[in-house]
């Protein structure tokens, strides 16, 4: 039988299950690692003479976990095996499995020699009268040549091959090897899967942490402007009541109303709550799991943050142009970490 990947030699009558023994089971995903959805993952085995199995998965992105089976005509009884271990070990992704037979056996590939054939008498000796009767008829003196005869369609029959099995005998077969091959086939290739996926999750859970110093790095700008910015949207509609009420009304009230207008354009309150939903994104991104749709959920609270942000700054002189193009700046780092965001598991 042949394992592949493997590394060391493999036995002609070792079974895949004999293979994959010493395997542990498939574990869980880690606390400590986060996984993508995109992975792929080949295993070949085949014992003796028996068909060669090749089982191939391919995994991307998806909202859900869809699978997709593809499997060569007499294997249909492996594959509600398939299918529940899929569910069992894998959360999300769209997945394609694939399983292809060789039916060619080693013995076949090896055998060279003819097919025992015998002449089938009954059409030889129709050709032999056949022949002669022409002959006699243009009196010619011609005999039969047997080499022709033998060229002639239907004239030489096959021996029947006392290896060759039944419809149903094959098919049953078939169904033993597949049950004794293709769960730990799966397993296998579940496992190259799943390493996959946890390498590229790393490797994306890299790229958002960097994404996320950037966005916490224009936070921490705009909390320096916010003072400033504050007074300027103070200062603007103290000066619009001014002009809209006059002088003989109380000044102290057109104050108060003014600060009162202004705190409402404050942004601390974004600010703070962009920090904690970084800090929630950060704790899921070393937590691990399946932490996809929460990471999702978290972005789309971050967009609102950021929007809001630049809703209350919009118009206000004294800083609020630095502002905007923060606030712009937090929407492009949200948008890139919601295009990886959508590769995890």
């Amino acid at each position: 039988m042949h394992l592949e990947p493997v590394s060391a030699p493999v036995p002609e009558t070792a079974t895949a299950a004999d293979i994959l023994q010493p395997r542990t089971p498939i574990a869980a995903p880690s606390a400590t690692s986060i996984a993508s959805m995109t992975g792929y993952a080949r295993v070949s085995a085949r014992n003796g003479d028996a068909p060669a199995l090749t089982l191939t998965l391919k995994s991307i992105n998806h909202r859900f976990l869809d699978l997709q089976l593809r499997l060569p005509t007499g294997a249909e009884s492996a594959e509600s095996h398939i299918r529940a271990e899929l569910k069992q070990q894998l959360a999300r992704g769209h997945i394609e499995c694939t399983l292809t037979l060789d039916r060619t056996t080693r013995r076949e590939q090896g055998d060279r020699r003819a097919v025992p054939t015998h002449f089938d008498l009954n059409a030889l000796g129709t050709y032999v009268a056949n022949f002669r009767a022409a002959a006699a008829l243009f009196q010619l003196t011609s005999e039969p040549d047997l080499n022709l005869a033998a060229r002639l369609p239907g004239m030489l029959l096959s021996a029947p091959d006392p290896r060759e099995e039944t419809a149903a005998e094959e098919q049953a077969t078939l169904d033993a090897l597949l049950a004794r091959e293709v769960p730990a086939l799966l397993a296998e290739a579940i496992a190259q899967l799943r390493t996959m996926r946890l390498r590229e999750g790393a490797a994306l859970a890299a790229i958002l942490s960097e994404a996320l110093d950037r966005l916490e790095g224009h936070v921490t700008e705009v909390a320096g402007l916010r003072n400033t910015v504050q007074q300027a949207h103070f200062d603007r509609i103290s000066e619009r009541l001014d002009a809209l009420v006059g002088r003989a009304f109380d000044r102290d009230r057109v104050l108060a109303e003014a600060a009162l207008l202004a705190e409402r354009g404050d942004v601390e309150e974004e600010l703070a709550r962009m920090r904690t939903h970084v800090a929630h994104f950060r704790a899921l991104l070393q937590g691990g799991g399946e932490a996809g749709k929460k990471l999702d959920f978290l972005l789309q609270e971050m967009n609102r943050e950021a929007n809001t942000l630049l809703s209350k700054t919009a118009g206000v002189t004294g800083g609020s142009a630095r502002i905007t193009e923060c606030g712009l700046a937090m929407k492009a780092e949200i948008e890139k970490l919601r295009e990886q965001v959508q590769n995890l598991e």
